[in-house]
């Protein structure tokens, strides 16, 4: 990868309202040195793979609470592909439970899920790993 930071763009989609975690998360990516871009609350799938094509970013990390996972991360995949954003790596974090979290890593539309309680250190050394194996292809 270039000398340039790493760019995460972190939304919290659909109509969850909750938005502590996703900032505790955005201050952990940032202190780790990347640059982070928080859209804010309520984005709708188009909004959020807009926002990802308009900022160049590496990486799109998805907040959801409200239960709507299973509708929200495949529709915002689709939109980044379609946008040609196929190599972003697209994270989710929140309440998803262990099947759906399963389904959406192996049916492509998510490269990881992290749960409550996960370190900010865990998300930010996938995100350095994966650029580490990215650059090495």
């Amino acid at each position: 990868m270039e000398n340039r930071k790493i760019r995460v763009l972190v939304a919290k989609p659909g109509l969850d309202g909750h938005d502590r975690g996703v900032k505790v998360v955005a201050r952990g990516l940032r202190d780790a040195g990347m640059e982070v871009i928080y859209t804010g609350l309520h984005q709708t799938p188009q909004q959020v793979a807009e926002t990802a094509l308009q900022e160049d970013v590496d990486v799109v990390g998805l907040s959801v609470l409200s239960g709507a996972h299973m509708t929200l991360v495949p529709k915002i995949k689709e939109l980044l592909t379609e946008n040609g954003l196929e190599d972003v790596l697209l994270l989710v974090g929140g309440i998803v439970p262990e099947d759906d979290a399963e389904k959406l890593i192996a049916d492509g539309h998510a490269d990881r899920i992290f749960i409550p309680g996960d370190p900010i250190d865990t998300i930010t050394n996938f995100i350095f790993d994966w650029f580490k194996q990215k650059s090495k292809s």
